[in-house]
């Protein structure tokens, strides 16, 4: 019997797979517990247009991220942080640290939690660069500069 799969399922398929099984699986397992549905000519064109539908919109988000991309990778950023005597600031330079410099000097919002930085803390002046995850395919490299205030 031919089922369209609901959701992943280990060692069987993905979701939106149409797969071959024996009627008895199908029948008294995967379709009573809500795990398939019985593919016919009509619910498998159902599923291709709501792939279709879906790989459109992927696409345009993609697309929405490469552009935010090329922002941020061309914005320049300058944090300012207090300096001690020996050029180590106080504290650390954190990711909501540059994702509100990124916010007040290039008008870009990022949540903090898709901000990356590459060093494990940043503990003095200088020059960084922290990646920032925009999409599963799209991420930005983001250089910013720690600067004393």
């Amino acid at each position: 019997m031919k089922v369209i799969l609901k959701q992943d399922i280990a060692k069987l398929g993905f979701a939106n797979d149409i797969l071959n099984v024996k009627n008895g699986y199908a029948r008294n397992f995967l379709i009573p517990q809500g795990y398939a549905i019985q593919a016919t000519p009509s619910t498998e064109k159902v599923l291709a247009e709501n792939l279709k539908q879906k790989a459109h919109k992927e696409e345009k988000v993609r697309n929405d991220a490469q552009a935010l991309c090329a922002n941020i990778e061309a914005a320049s950023l300058k944090i300012g942080a207090k300096v001690g005597n020996s050029g180590k600031i106080f504290g650390s330079v954190n990711a909501m640290q540059i994702a509100n410099a990124l916010m007040s000097q290039a008008n870009i919002e990022i949540d903090r939690k898709k901000i990356i930085v590459d060093v494990e803390k940043i503990k003095e002046v200088g020059e960084y660069i922290a990646t920032i995850n925009l999409h599963r395919d799209v991420k930005a490299s983001l250089k910013f500069e720690v600067i004393a205030e």
